[in-house]
């Protein structure tokens, strides 16, 4: 049996078929967040991860479209964001959005005798062992040690950052899948990891940047924006 393990996906319709190709044979999906937000095509990711994913949780951007927060992203970003989730709003309907409301913030699962927990950001704080909901703190890998003392799961799952990762401390080991659809350490590659054996592997795919990059220059968003975003991906002409 193999777990599919995915995280922000951003609204990056090519990425995500290109991960599912490469994965055909997966029987389960497990989501750490994030599907709305940056990319050009949100109502079909999030149609995916409602009809096919079975674990999920909600990201900081998900939460701030679906209830009209503050996203606290990355300064980097935040201009990209606040604009795309704009136009996005125009694009989901009321169902999309209590979609994204419904979706929790800790979701714990047994899978092939082995227990996850899943959270957006790490879910846990500095002398704290109860999940704290996390849904906006960025920690480095370096960081992850310290908060999982007294962690009863077999694994712990993450997203947030967009960049990949997989540590183990103790008995508990950290999984961060990396971006399906912004990827900050493998730029025009959709990141991913699967779960097969007993084992953990981090994956990357190449996907159709063009077609992603088209689709944001014909999109209702500033000049700025939409380089700013293609450079993001990165896309070069």
């Amino acid at each position: 049996m193999t777990l599919l393990i995915l995280s922000d996906i951003h609204g990056n319709w090519p990425a995500l078929k290109a991960v599912l190709a490469a994965e055909p044979q997966y029987s389960a999906v497990a989501f750490c967040g994030d599907v709305v937000d940056y990319g050009p095509q949100p109502v079909d990711c999030l149609r995916w991860v409602t009809q096919d994913v079975d674990y999920a949780v909600r990201g900081n951007h998900d939460n701030a479209l679906g209830f009209g927060a503050r996203c606290y992203c990355m300064a980097t970003l935040r201009e990209y964001s606040v604009a795309t989730r704009e136009w996005h709003r125009t694009l989901l309907s009321e169902a999309n959005c209590e979609a994204l409301r419904r979706l929790p913030r800790l979701h714990s699962f047994e899978w092939d005798g082995q227990q996850f927990l899943m959270a957006h950001a790490m879910p846990f704080r500095v002398a704290h062992t109860t999940p704290q909901n996390g849904l906006f703190e960025y920690l480095d890998l370096d960081q992850w040690g310290e908060r999982m003392k007294g962690v009863s799961s077999d694994f712990v799952l993450v997203g947030h950052t967009h960049v990949q990762g997989v540590r183990t401390f103790g008995k508990v080991t950290v999984v961060n899948p990396g971006s399906v659809g912004l990827a900050r350490d493998h730029p025009g590659k959709a990141c991913y990891a699967v779960f097969h054996d007993g084992k953990i592997e981090l994956k990357q795919i190449a996907y159709e940047v063009g077609r992603t990059a088209a689709l944001l220059r014909a999109a209702p968003l500033s000049s700025r924006v939409i380089e700013g975003l293609v450079h993001a991906l990165g896309y070069e002409d």
